[in-house]
């Protein structure tokens, strides 16, 4: 069951669900989803003489990743085939009984810019901003401003709260992120052998 704009107005105010800062609450929680806006870094990934990238040796993180951080009133120019990672100026915390979907916004969309190539889920106990995978798949470049309302959360409400939500108890590796954060995918247990 997706939450509609009474459920979602409703658990914001009882508090269990955490959407902050939320600005513009009737411009920002739509009939089904919660727009969220665009923060201002990103991590823009160079080309680079190595040879491939190796999930496991997060030094090659460093390697092929710039930091930029755009100042108020600027762009972040989003050109044909570029892959980047933005984070959402508002950080969220999801309640154990319920799991958030990030979804890009039609009229981006229409632009050819996307903002999840697999990341679209955040799991029940997750708290933090959300980093965003943006892409424009277009051939013309797109002026991405901080603070426009770049994406949406859809709420699905589980059948009953996760035993196990995502967290420090499970060792997540991205509770509590701020700003859009590089892959830790060498801190997974299969690399770890």
């Amino acid at each position: 069951m997706i939450l509609s704009d009474a459920d979602l107005l409703k658990r914001l105010e009882e508090g269990d669900l955490v959407v902050d800062p939320l600005e513009d609450i009737d411009m920002q929680v739509q009939p089904a989803s919660i727009d969220l806006r665009l923060g201002s870094e990103f991590l823009e990934f160079q080309r680079t003489n190595i040879s491939c990238i190796h999930p496991n040796r997060e030094d090659e993180v460093s390697t092929y990743i710039r930091e930029t951080t755009v100042a108020e009133g600027d762009e972040f120019i989003l050109h044909p085939g570029d892959f980047v990672l933005g984070t959402t100026a508002e950080r969220v915390e999801i309640p154990p009984d319920l799991v958030a979907h990030v979804e890009g916004r039609s009229s981006l969309g229409r632009l050819a810019v996307v903002v999840h190539a697999t990341a679209g889920l955040c799991d029940p106990g997750y708290q933090g901003q959300i980093t965003l995978e943006l892409s424009n798949l277009g051939s013309a470049p797109v002026a991405l401003t901080p603070g426009m309302r770049i994406s949406q959360l859809t709420f699905t409400k589980l059948t009953s709260p996760a035993a196990r939500p995502y967290g420090e108890e499970r060792g997540s590796k991205y509770q509590d992120q701020a700003g859009p954060q590089a892959s830790r995918i060498g801190n997974d247990p299969e690399f770890s052998k």
